[in-house]
């Protein structure tokens, strides 16, 4: 345990130890996910403005609700992920993966981050939750920039409910065989700005965490001997492998995660009531009281805490897991001799509050010939993909995002989500409306 300092010098605790992050993500009675228990907030220490305000407000969604309200949401969120088929997102990864790949495969060279890890998930999400492929592009900029606080954060969060808005819009007149259609017509009878709002909780968390999944194994496998020989060998698979990096280097370095109920005791320390605890997981995961020797195998050991743990634990890390399998499967069966491009000491990372993201990996290859054994999109047809819908279209004419919410983003104002007068605004919107009194 040790005391940091949030964005605007707010207190927070940093729970490193593998037990007490454990004790707080398995007691939800001593520890809420419910952030207006936080001292902050109800003291007005934690500003409109704040950048980490879009992770942490609370929303009525089931990341920040316990009890059965939890039970009624995830079991909706839940329902919905499991209605795919692993063959049939298989499928969809490994398209996608001839795609981009046949886009550097001639120049015998690439960047695995920019030019496949940060693609790859976001293109096949899009898929999964019915939306055209061209807007992950854009949804990736969006959803990076509210992963790290910056100062548009609350800019791409309006940005990112603004096409899920219009997705669901359609979906409701016209449901398919994607996220989107079966959270609304799930049991559980989940109002619009439910489905919208988990489906734009979906977006971010695969995304951000599949990329980095990525990104961390490849890594491992080009610059770790014990990795490449063993894969090679085949004495470890390439899950078992994912495994490993998921104790060493996890998607998420930290999690926004819980506050104290009552005044209670954590890893010899005072926790107060409304205290808010920051959840180390790579630290958690490398504690020497379960873990004396870094270097021993820890083959089909899963007690890490990178998928997070309790009744919280993440529901589509299956997902995850299938996306980053079968990509890295593909792109080293198109790529076998890839090899890294510089020392791995040359490597760099840019770090956020939450994430450690590696910002290039240079590989080459032997230069070869765009597969053909993907067909052109226009005569592909395959009942394991979610029927894609046409990119939406207002009633009346396009509007662009105002500057703030497109420009400011990374994203070029032409590629704005066009809305519709009289739109009713997001939930997010109102809630922020409604803390600050202005509606």
């Amino acid at each position: 345990m040790a005391p940091v300092l949030l964005h605007g010098d707010i207190p927070a605790w940093l729970v490193l130890g593998h037990r007490a992050t454990l004790e707080v993500l398995r007691s939800p009675k001593r520890f809420t996910r419910d952030s207006r228990e936080w001292t902050a907030v109800k003291n007005g220490q934690l500003g409109m403005d704040s950048p980490i305000l879009p992770m942490v407000a609370w929303q009525p969604l089931v990341l920040f609700v316990d009890g059965d309200e939890h039970k009624r949401l995830r079991g909706a969120v839940t329902r919905a992920l499991g209605a795919f088929k692993s063959n049939g997102i298989r499928s969809i990864v490994t398209r996608f993966v001839h795609q981009l790949v046949d886009e550097f495969v001639r120049d015998g060279k690439a960047d695995l981050i920019s030019q496949f890890a940060e693609k790859l998930p976001m293109l096949v999400m899009t898929r999964l939750l019915g939306m055209p492929e061209e807007y992950g592009p854009r949804l990736v900029d969006a959803a990076r920039d509210l992963m790290k606080g910056t100062e548009t954060a609350l800019a791409s969060n309006t940005y990112i409910t603004e096409v899920l808005q219009q997705l669901v819009a359609r979906k409701e007149d016209n449901p398919a065989h994607d996220l989107a259609s079966w959270l609304i017509k799930d049991e559980s009878k989940l109002t619009t700005d439910e489905v919208v709002e988990h489906l734009r909780l979906i977006l971010i968390a695969a995304n951000e965490t599949t990329v980095n999944l990525i990104a961390n194994t490849l890594k491992t496998v080009l610059t770790d001997p014990r990795f490449r020989g063993q894969l090679s060998g085949g004495s470890m698979t390439l899950p078992d492998a994912l495994e490993q990096v998921l104790w060493d280097a996890p998607p998420l370095n930290a999690i926004p995660g819980r506050w104290a109920l009552s005044d209670t005791n954590l890893g010899e320390q005072v926790i107060k009531k409304g205290d808010f605890l920051v959840l180390a997981l790579a630290a958690a995961n490398r504690d020497p009281a379960i873990r004396p020797d870094l270097d021993a195998s820890l083959a089909g050991n899963k007690s890490h805490v990178s998928m997070s743990s309790g009744p919280h634990e993440c529901p589509g890390q299956d997902i995850g897991r299938s996306i980053a399998d079968t990509g890295i499967e593909a792109l080293m069966g198109r790529l076998p001799d890839m090899a890294l491009a510089l020392d791995e000491e040359d490597l760099t990372y840019d770090a956020t509050w939450l994430t450690r993201h590696l910002r290039t990996l240079p590989v080459t290859f032997t230069p070869s010939k765009p597969s053909r054994a993907v067909e052109p999109e226009a005569t592909r047809t395959s009942p394991a993909l979610p029927e894609q819908v046409p990119a939406p279209q207002p009633a009346t004419a396009p509007q662009a995002l105002p500057p703030l919410q497109a420009s400011t983003l990374g994203v070029p104002a032409a590629t704005a989500v066009p809305t519709s007068a009289g739109r009713r605004p997001s939930l997010w919107t109102r809630l922020l409306r409604r803390i600050t009194g202005r509606g």
